[in-house]
């Protein structure tokens, strides 16, 4: 390991304050406030010492149960929701002025980089035009309602494990059942303030949904009999009791993961920031693919995958990806929207690959009470399968596009490995841990030690002779990254515990199991054959965890999905692990779906990029895995691809899959040897149905149309267009909005 060596840098990066503000602008969590330099250090020091708290569970854990930490928990951290987001009441014009700004930022930041390979610094222009300035607000810290809701919102949840209030935790949990007036007046405070920390993480939809199961909570007795889903109904006491004493609500397995898993990797994510993975990654990802014609796009695809560790956010992954690689993209001739699908769909990888995956396969192992080892091996079948639809849709564009690259000089790859190879080892520790049995919370906790030692040793080594600034950057990556890892979390916590309130409601009423047997009759009302019942069951789910998808955060809508859609799927047949693997795959691929794909959104607004065609590419690109996920479901063979059916049913389900991604990605592309008319691609997207179903007859008839597609496409032998973007392209058109052609510069 030794200092940053000196080579250029392969782009002239946008600044990282635009960046953030794009991330904050289009992720699925809203924006936190600006506070003032003194209360942000207050808030940065309440966060260090959760972490340690949080840190100190995982070794030495609290002996009155995990209940008790859950309870400490979420009263150390929901309060600062009201501290670090705003009440995003009166504030449009303060958005919009925002996000004009962010959007000319980002595109003088290009214009200024567009020089690319020739170093970084350079200037911009002295004749570009001016940013426009907005009136801002000069202090954005919390109003006196803020710091009230903060109290009561540490009272209500800390009342529980307070003897001078409840009479003490084992007291509390000794009244389940019979609350007292004030425990139910507590529980019914915390829900509203948990509903509203919610509303500002995360927006309207999810606190409505949670308010809509309430209502069917306390109503259920007023639905006529004879109607799927009546109920006895439950009055507030008992709803109240099911949230605030029992562990199925607040304080359920959705926060339960949220407080022993998720925010340990966020910490550990926090921690490869601070000491520059990030851009080692994009870096060794230059260089590994310099000499190839495709190497922007690939470097795209690589780095996507590697930043995953650092962000669990497919949105926030494609805009600090877009950051550093757009202007690299744009003078190698990629289109805007071609690019923009391009950093949504790698974005998107990150949450679906092993060793970090997204918050939701934390729940999946708990829910499944399997390893967290486990999980990571089901989906390694499914990410190579990603990952060679992606570098085959890049490989197909970069022909098409005729990219003309030329990597800059002196980056190569073994100086930059050398600077930076311990991130892989903090990397491997996780997966060698977790395969010798460890619990997740401990392997991530020592990967995160390692990550802290080696970034020190960097430190130390890269600034010889200047003590005082090594001193400064040690405790800005000990400091730094415990503290912003609790403040990343702070979203992720509110929607857990809103989360609890659905998952309450769902198991004391049993509405999962009313749904899952309306959508079977729905399936068994178009056939009554029972493979055709389970295909249309498993395509009327993938919508419905699609749709649920856009309207909510992941993690919300996986829990939502898995109690509602889950008990479908499994009572059909298909094994636990490939049904949740299925809802966890399209919970995910919300932020890649029309019409709100935000991954995209945020994407075209680094390109420049029309929205709506970026989604499409953002399609082009993560295709594989619309439709794999119907494939470890539809037959017992596919559910070899999330491994249950052995290694070597893994393997040859796995070859046969590829076969169809490449059929699919030749479908979509529009390119086999050369540019492909719509009978090779008919014939290929026929091809790649009937493999992914994974059956003799299917086989035969998707290997045979593969075939014929090919001998049609070397019979024609169509005449090579040399274009940058095509209407044979999906989500392409030949020009923008203005009627210009599309650029190729």
């Amino acid at each position: 390991m030794s200092a940053r060596p000196s080579e250029a840098p392969p782009a002239n990066p946008i600044p990282q304050t635009n960046v953030d503000e794009l991330i904050a602008q289009y992720d699925e969590e809203l924006p936190q406030r600006t506070l003032t330099r003194r209360l942000d250090l207050g808030v940065g020091i309440v966060c260090f010492v959760v972490s340690l708290y949080v840190l100190k569970q995982v070794f030495f854990p609290l002996t009155q149960g995990n209940q008790y930490y859950l309870m400490w928990f979420l009263a150390f951290v929901l309060p600062l929701v009201f501290i670090c987001y705003r009440p995003g009441f009166g504030r449009k014009s303060d958005v919009a002025d925002q996000a004009l700004d962010v959007a000319e930022a980002v595109d003088s930041d290009v214009a200024a980089g567009s020089d690319v390979g020739a170093g970084s610094g350079a200037a911009a222009d002295s004749t570009a035009k001016p940013r426009r300035k907005t009136k801002r607000r000069s202090n954005d810290n919390p109003s006196i309602i803020d710091w009230v809701l903060v109290v009561l919102t540490f009272l209500t949840c800390a009342y529980p494990v307070l003897p001078f209030f409840s009479g003490g935790f084992n007291e509390f949990l000794n009244r389940q059942g019979s609350l007292t007036t004030l425990d139910v007046i507590m529980g019914g405070v915390l829900l509203l303030l948990v509903l509203e920390a919610t509303r500002r993480t995360t927006g309207l939809i999810l606190p409505i949904f949670c308010i809509v199961f309430f209502l069917y909570s306390y109503y259920g007795a007023y639905i006529p009999v004879s109607w799927p889903g009546s109920h006895a109904g439950q009055n507030f006491d008992q709803i109240v009791n099911a949230l605030y004493n029992d562990a199925s609500g607040f304080y359920g397995i959705p926060l339960d993961v949220a407080a022993t898993y998720i925010v340990l990797f966020t910490i550990y994510g926090a921690v490869l920031d601070k000491t520059g993975a990030a851009s080692f990654f994009i870096d060794l990802s230059f260089s590994l693919f310099k000499k190839s014609k495709a190497a922007p796009g690939r470097t795209v695809a690589l780095s996507g995958f590697l930043l995953g560790t650092v962000s669990g956010s497919g949105t926030a992954t494609a805009v600090s990806l877009g950051a550093v690689t757009w202007p690299v993209l744009k003078k190698a001739g990629y289109p805007k929207e071609n690019a923009g699908g391009m950093l949504a769909a790698s974005g998107i990888g990150a949450i679906l690959s092993p060793p970090t995956l997204g918050a939701a396969a934390f729940i999946i192992a708990e829910l499944l009470n399997v390893s967290y080892g486990l999980v990571l091996l089901w989906a390694v079948v499914p990410t190579l399968l990603y990952y060679l639809g992606i570098f085959l849709a890049i490989e197909i564009d970069s022909r098409k596009i005729e990219v003309d690259y030329t990597p800059p000089p002196g980056l190569r790859a073994w100086p930059i490995l050398k600077r930076g190879f311990y991130h892989f080892i903090s990397l491997s520790i996780i997966v060698v841990f977790l395969s010798m049995g460890m619990a997740p919370f401990k392997a991530v906790v020592y990967a995160t030690l390692v990550g802290i030692g080696f970034g020190i040793i960097e430190i130390v080594i890269s600034r010889l002779g200047e003590p005082k600034t090594i001193l400064l950057a040690i405790w800005d990556v000990f400091y730094g990254a415990l503290s912003s890892g609790i403040r990343s979390v702070l979203p992720v916590t509110s929607v857990c515990a809103a989360a609890g309130i659905i998952v309450s409601t769902i198991t004391k009423t049993g509405l999962g199991q009313v749904i899952s047997d309306i959508l079977i009759k729905g399936a068994q009302a178009l056939s009554t054959d029972p493979t055709a019942v389970l295909i249309f069951t498993c395509i009327f789910a993938a919508v419905a965890v699609t749709i649920l998808g856009l309207a909510v955060p992941v993690t919300a809508s996986f829990i939502i999905s898995w109690v509602i859609v889950g008990p479908a799927l499994i009572s059909l047949g298909v094994p636990e692990a490939a049904a949740a693997m299925f809802i966890f795959y399209y919970a995910v691929l919300s932020e890649v779906s029309p019409p709100t794909a935000l991954a995209a959104v945020a994407s075209s607004a680094i390109t420049g990029g029309r929205v709506i065609a970026t989604m499409w590419q953002a399609c082009k690109y993560a295709i594989p895995a619309f439709l794999v996920p119907l494939a470890f479901t539809f037959t017992p063979e596919g559910a070899s691809l999330v491994a249950q059916g052995g290694f070597v049913g893994a393997v040859w389900t796995g070859l046969v899959s590829a076969f169809a991604v490449a059929a699919l990605a030749a479908g979509a592309g529009g390119w086999i040897i050369r540019r492909a008319g719509w009978p090779e691609r008919i014939l290929c997207f026929i091809a790649a149905g009937a493999l992914l179903y994974l059956q003799p007859m299917s086989m035969m008839i998707g290997f045979s149309a593969l075939i014929l597609a090919v001998i049609v496409h070397l019979l024609l032998r169509r005449k090579p267009t040399t274009t940058s973007a095509t209407t044979s392209d999906i989500g392409s058109t030949e020009t923008h909005s203005t009627g210009s052609p599309v650029e190729s510069n």
